[in-house]
């Protein structure tokens, strides 16, 4: 198993949490859980691939992908059963496989033959978009879209780190640093309640009336 590899399986098991939890806060069947964890886990780099045009897609080609995800959605289950998970652990978990799923798109891209902008994309795309169908599924409004919420911005930032670290460190430490980087980051933006700042026009006069 190679470090990418590895780095992969541990995102989708992550962002299979973070996909249950939600799907339990909206109290939908064991069926609608496992459905939501998996789409969690895997849309990312599901619109990666497609992007990328990388065929088979990736939970296509190793199967090991979707039985992490049924398994980390199915442990969710039965831990909540017997321990109510804090309100904020699925923001936790959403931090911890956005900066896991940044830098493992990032690299795929960069595995590809891309650099630069096309690397930053396909690693942001791959660590927000699971997120953002969930929410969809879930009838909540995406982080991504929140107001002013630090989140693609923090993807962005860890990969633009990882890159900039590779003429000084070695890719495996590059890429510790921007995941990192991205999990400290979003996770300041939750404690510390962290916001971009927010561009609004002011109202013209027909507005106002």
């Amino acid at each position: 198993m190679t470090i990418l590899h590895a780095i992969e399986l541990l995102g989708v098991a992550v962002f299979a949490v973070s996909g249950a939890l939600a799907a339990g806060r909206r109290s939908l069947d064991l069926l609608g859980v496992v459905v939501i964890a998996t789409v969690t886990a895997t849309g990312g780099g599901t619109l990666r691939d497609l992007l990328l045009d990388r065929s088979p897609v990736f939970w296509i080609a190793d199967t090991t992908y979707l039985y992490v995800s049924i398994a980390a959605a199915l442990l969710t289950v039965v831990y909540a059963r017997y321990r109510h998970p804090p309100e904020r652990f699925i923001l936790i978990a959403d931090a911890l496989g956005l900066a896991l799923f940044s830098i493992s798109g990032a690299q795929i891209a960069e595995n590809a033959g891309y650099g630069g902008i096309v690397v930053v994309i396909m690693g942001t795309l791959t660590g927000a978009a699971g997120g953002m169908l969930r929410d969809v599924l879930c009838a909540e409004i995406p982080l991504i879209l929140r107001r002013g919420r630090i989140y693609a911005t923090a993807a962005i930032a860890g990969i633009v780190l990882y890159l900039l670290l590779q003429t000084l460190l070695d890719r495996t430490t590059a890429a510790l640093v921007g995941m990192a980087g991205i999990a400290g980051l979003r996770l300041a933006a939750i404690i510390w309640d962290l916001t971009l700042p927010v561009f609004s026009l002011p109202k013209s006069e027909n507005e106002e009336t």
